[in-house]
C-alpha cells in the first residue's frame, strides 16, 4: 500500500496546509448587517420583481440580485477585518427554501451570482501571503426529512430525500459555476438533510472532476446537546464522516459560552479532522442593536479560549455577529497554534 497523498483538490489547495499553521477566520452573520441597512420591500423587488405577486422583504438571498452592492459591501467588511474565508449569500438559496417566495425558478441563478460577488470580493482583498477564500453557503432549508410536522402523524414528511438531493445540486451547481472555493454545509439541524447535500456535492464532483473541500458544521439546539434530529455531536459526526470533510464544527444555536462542551467532544470525536466553530454573538437579545447580548470584546475572549484549550482550526461568528466581532476573534485567537489533527487530516486520507 502506498503513503497516503493529499487529496488532489481543483479549487482550495492551500487550505489543509494553511489550516496547520494557523487558526482561519471565518466571517460573520449576514443577516445582522444586512439589518443595518434598513432596507425596504422596494429594495428587496428592485425593478425585476416590482410586481412579484408575494411579499419579498427578509429574503436576504434575493439581494444577490435586486442589491448586490449591499452584499458586496459586506463581503469586503468582513474581509477588511481579517477573514479568510467568506460565506456566499445563499443560506436559503435552495428552490426548496425560494419556494415560500414563490421563486424557485431563480434559485441557480441567485447562486450564480452570489458565488460571483464573494469571488469578485476575494480576489480583491486576497494577496500572496494572505489568500482569501469563497465558501458556497449551503444551508438546511426550511423543510426537515426526519421530523413530522404533524403531531398527530409521526409518519408524515414535507420533503424526501431525493427532493433535497435534487435543490442542493442546483444550488452547488451554481455556486461552482459563480467560482467557490469550497463547499460550506451548515446549520445542521438534521442529519437526514445534511446527507442530501453532501451525497448531490459528490455527484457534482464526480460529473464535472472538479473536487473542493467541504465544510460540515452542525448545530445543537438546546442544552440535551444533540441536534434537532436527536443525534448527540458523536454521532452526527459518525454520520457524516464518509464525506471526508476538510473540517467539521458547529455554528449558531446557543452562543460559545454553552457550546463549549459539545466542541470540546467534537475535537475528541473527529481527531484527524479540523474543527470549526462560529457561534452565535451569546443568547439572542430583542432590546440589543444586533439582537444578540455579546459585545465583540466578550465573543473575542471566549474564542481565545477555545483556541487556548486546542479545540479550533477555523474560527468565526454567526447570527448577532459584525465585522467587528471577527476583527476581535482573530486578534484573539491569533497569539495560539491551530489544533494538532494527528498524522493527517481526515480529509488527506485516501485510498492507496
Amino acid at each position: 500500500m502506498n503513503a497516503p497523498t493529499a487529496p488532489r483538490y481543483t479549487r482550495g489547495s492551500a487550505l489543509p496546509a494553511l489550516l496547520k499553521q494557523r487558526i482561519v477566520i471565518l466571517d460573520g452573520a449576514m443577516g445582522t448587517m444586512i439589518q443595518r441597512y434598513k432596507l425596504t420591500e422596494a429594495d428587496f423587488r428592485g425593478t425585476r420583481f416590482a410586481d412579484h405577486p408575494k411579499d419579498l422583504k427578509g429574503n436576504n438571498d434575493l439581494l444577490v440580485l435586486t442589491r448586490p452592492d449591499v452584499i458586496s459591501e459586506i463581503h469586503e467588511k468582513y474581509l477588511a477585518a481579517g477573514s479568510d474565508i467568506i460565506e456566499t449569500n445563499t443560506f436559503g438559496t435552495t428552490s426548496v427554501a425560494q419556494e415560500d417566495y414563490g421563486l424557485q425558478d431563480f434559485a441557480y441563478e441567485m447562486n450564480v451570482a452570489a458565488a460571483r460577488l464573494a469571488r469578485a470580493a476575494c480576489d480583491k482583498y486576497s494577496t500572496p501571503d494572505k489568500p482569501r477564500f469563497a465558501a458556497g453557503a449551503l444551508g438546511p432549508t426550511p423543510r426537515t426529512a426526519s421530523i413530522s410536522p404533524d403531531v398527530n402523524d409521526p409518519g408524515a414528511r414535507n420533503v424526501d430525500f431525493d427532493t433535497l438531493r435534487a435543490a442542493y445540486y442546483e444550488q452547488a451547481r451554481g455556486l461552482l459555476e459563480g467560482g467557490v472555493d469550497l463547499f460550506l454545509v451548515e446549520t445542521i439541524f438534521d442529519t437526514l438533510n445534511a446527507k442530501a447535500a453532501l451525497f448531490a456535492l459528490d455527484e457534482l464532483m464526480e460529473a464535472t472532476g472538479e473536487r473542493l473541500p467541504v465544510i460540515i458544521s452542525g448545530t445543537v439546539t438546546d442544552a440535551s446537546g444533540r441536534i434537532l434530529s436527536g443525534q448527540t455531536v458523536t454521532a452526527f459526526w459518525h454520520s457524516v464522516r464518509h464525506a471526508k470533510p476538510l473540517a467539521i464544527g458547529l455554528n449558531c444555536a446557543l452562543g460559545a459560552t454553552l457550546m463549549r462542551p459539545y466542541i470540546e467532544e467534537l475535537a475528541k470525536a473527529a481527531p484527524e479532522t479540523a474543527i470549526s466553530c462560529y457561534p452565535n454573538a451569546g443568547l439572542p437579545n430583542p432590546m440589543s442593536d444586533t439582537g444578540f447580548d455579546e459585545t465583540p470584546d466578550v465573543t473575542g475572549r471566549l474564542m481565545a479560549e477555545f483556541a487556548q484549550a486546542g479545540f479550533l482550526n477555523i474560527a468565526g461568528g454567526c447570527c448577532g455577529t459584525t465585522p467587528e466581532h471577527i476583527a476581535a476573534i482573530a486578534s484573539k485567537v491569533s497569539a495560539y497554534q491551530p489544533r494538532a489533527c494527528g498524522h493527517k487530516l481526515f480529509s488527506e486520507l485516501v485510498a492507496a
